[in-house]
């Protein structure tokens, strides 16, 4: 049997979100028409031997996150729980702390996936290297420019065995044009690592983090804390994939990843696409409108929205221009911008991605491109093209 663990993080790490996440946790924000994690639960779903899914993170479970989880666990007849952390114990602490919940059962192995990535998950390719040659760790890794891999953790590799020898995370000079994506298979040995960590940090009391924060004995980075120290000693291994892959650490990197997942809609949910009907709106290219939504027959050009995320409630009128500027966060793309910083600096917005907020109210004659309009009750007609409604 086999399980995975989505780790969702907390409010704390969503402040890129802003100020979107006030409305919804960053987990839930809808990426390519569903809920940014729903991505993460269908590809583990369809993994043959899947029991149980767990989400660990530092968010209350209020109603938008049970409604969730519900859902999720009827579309998908399969365990879908949410695991609590009692503070932020970072990317490895909730593994540990949760170690009993996730080897209830004994998995023969279990998936770890970051949140806030957006990928085609290829599970079940990591599944088979794993089984071909079992070993605690397995890293699912990607390619990147020497430009951009200094904003990741960095692989290097045995090219005949693919075993990591040495990790970095974001290192100051180039190492690597491998770099790691966030999304792993354990067996359940690779748990005894952590244990080492913890029982470390016990002894050594409260740490320093490269940021300055003191954090407590439970909080583990596998980046830094794991994979950097095990790295060469036979335990960690990658798996290479070249399809889809970018991060999602603010709204804006949410376009593309929309863009990426719409783009892949085609073969794995048609149903979600927009298509031509008698009558109905012309669309052009990969397009999702969200069920509430009404799109006006005759919408003409006369208003533009382009690379912009209008949020609940903003009324866009006539002949208005909405532009922000395209974020690219492809690590193969040497001129992407990976939009580390927050939404504003100085108490003003920064100009990557325009975002409006409260009652959307738009008129028939839109234009939205490359943009996401979350659902509301009063956003009842608008033209789309390539992108969310």
């Amino acid at each position: 049997m086999l399980k995975a663990v989505i780790l969702i993080g907390g409010p704390q790490k969503g402040t890129r979100f802003r100020p979107l996440s006030f409305e919804v946790p960053k987990p839930l924000f809808p990426v390519a028409g569903v809920p940014m994690i729903q991505h993460h639960i269908e590809a583990c779903a369809q993994v043959p031997g899947m029991q149980e899914i767990l989400l660990i993170g530092f968010y209350q479970p209020d109603e938008p996150l049970t409604r969730f989880l519900e859902a999720a666990q009827q579309e998908f007849n399969l365990p879908v729980r949410y695991l609590q952390e009692f503070a932020p114990l970072g990317t490895g602490g909730g593994l540990y702390h949760f170690r009993d919940q996730i080897l209830a059962g004994g998995p023969e192995a279990f998936f770890v996936l970051n949140a806030d990535v957006c990928s085609d998950f290829p599970l079940s390719a990591m599944l088979a290297a794993h089984r071909h040659q079992p070993h605690p760790f397995l890293l699912l890794g990607t390619t990147a420019n020497r430009t951009q891999s200094l904003n990741y953790g960095c692989i290097v590799e045995n090219p005949q065995t693919h075993e990591v020898l040495h990790y970095v995370e974001k290192p100051s000079t180039f190492v690597s044009d491998i770099i790691n994506c966030g999304i792993y298979l354990f067996s359940p040995e690779a748990l005894k690592p952590l244990r080492d960590v913890f029982q470390r940090n016990q002894q050594n009391g409260q740490l320093e983090d490269s940021s300055g924060q003191w954090r407590g004995a439970g909080t583990i980075r596998l980046e830094q804390d794991v994979f950097s120290a095990l790295a060469g000693q036979g335990q960690i291994y990658v798996h290479l994939n070249d399809s889809i892959w970018s991060q999602i650490k603010s709204a804006g990197s949410a376009l593309y990843a929309s863009r990426l997942y719409l783009g892949q809609y085609q073969l794995t949910h048609p149903e979600r696409l927009a298509k031509h009907s008698p009558g109905g709106p012309r669309i052009r290219g990969n397009v999702y409108i969200h069920p509430t939504a009404k799109v006006a027959p005759s919408a003409v050009e006369h208003t533009c929205v382009l690379h912009s995320i209008v949020g609940w409630g903003s009324t866009v009128g006539r002949w208005a221009r909405v532009e922000g500027t395209p974020n690219d966060p492809n690590p193969n793309d040497p001129r992407a911008h990976m939009d580390s910083e927050s939404l504003f600096k100085d108490g003003k917005l920064l100009p990557a991605i325009t975002i409006l907020g409260c009652r959307v109210r738009i008129p028939a004659e839109v234009l939205i491109l490359n943009s996401i309009v979350l659902p509301h009750k009063e956003l009842s007609r608008s033209f789309t093209n390539q992108i969310i409604l």
